[in-house]
């Protein structure tokens, strides 16, 4: 008598929750092509990965005296864009590391060709979901700042729930941020401002920095096309900062 089959194995689930993008696949120049072969050894950061592409292996944590060779403060901005906020920061702040967190592999490479104009060594880059790089790949309270600004609105009411500072993201923002440590955001998007004020004011990790309704805009933040064109239209710019704090 046969052995009756083995049970099949449950479905591996792919993520738990929306991710705050969807990725897009366009080509890539030539002068891109070559960054990624020229320059990814000096900048970008290989990770394992788990189910997916943009994913990251839990236990893979970096040392980021090893990564960046030498003990200094570090920045890291998620969704870096092409690079134009953070190669201008790593630039003008060399005595801070710098990590830019984005899942667009065209906005890297031109963050790497930039960078390498500009003579930025101190500046990191990683391919991935920026709450898995928080949760499994920074060590906690390894981080002095953390940035996002300008991420993706979801202005649509059934997209809202792909929004990256919604509940659960001050817990994960705070696990990498070290006591004193600063989480700046800015948005161009009444409705996301609103809710990332509300988040926050919610979450016992943090304390805000500034009094009123928002933050003045941050000087550390260069004046970007995107942003030039926000208020072009009419958008006003809304900064928050809030600080990590020790939980009693």
């Amino acid at each position: 008598m046969t052995n009756p089959a083995a049970p099949a194995p449950e479905p591996r689930t792919f993520r738990e929750k929306p991710v705050s993008f969807v990725r897009r696949s366009g080509r890539m120049s030539e002068a891109q092509d070559r960054a990624w072969t020229d320059l990814a050894p000096q900048y970008v950061i290989e990770v394992p990965r788990d189910s997916a592409a943009t994913s990251i292996l839990p236990g893979s944590s970096i040392d980021p005296v090893a990564v960046w060779g030498r003990e200094a403060p570090l920045i890291a901005e998620i969704g870096s864009g092409q690079g134009h906020a953070i190669v201008h920061a790593a630039t003008s702040r060399p005595d801070t590391d710098f990590l830019a967190i984005e899942v667009f592999r065209a906005g890297l490479a031109r963050t790497m060709l930039d960078a390498d104009r500009a003579g930025a060594r101190n500046l990191r880059l990683v391919e991935a979901n920026a709450p898995e790089v928080l949760e499994h790949l920074l060590p906690a309270a390894s981080v002095d700042e953390l940035w996002v600004f300008f991420p993706d609105p979801w202005h649509k009411k059934k997209h809202t729930k792909r929004r990256l500072v919604a509940d659960g993201f001050p817990r994960i923002a705070a696990a990498a941020l070290r006591v004193g440590g600063v989480l700046r955001l800015a948005t161009d998007w009444e409705d996301y401002a609103r809710q990332m004020r509300d988040v926050m004011a919610a979450a016992p990790e943090f304390e805000p920095t500034f009094e009123g309704e928002w933050a003045p805009r941050f000087e550390g933040r260069v004046l970007t096309a995107f942003e030039r064109k926000g208020a072009r239209v009419g958008r006003d710019i809304r900064d928050l900062s809030y600080r990590r704090v020790a939980r009693s």
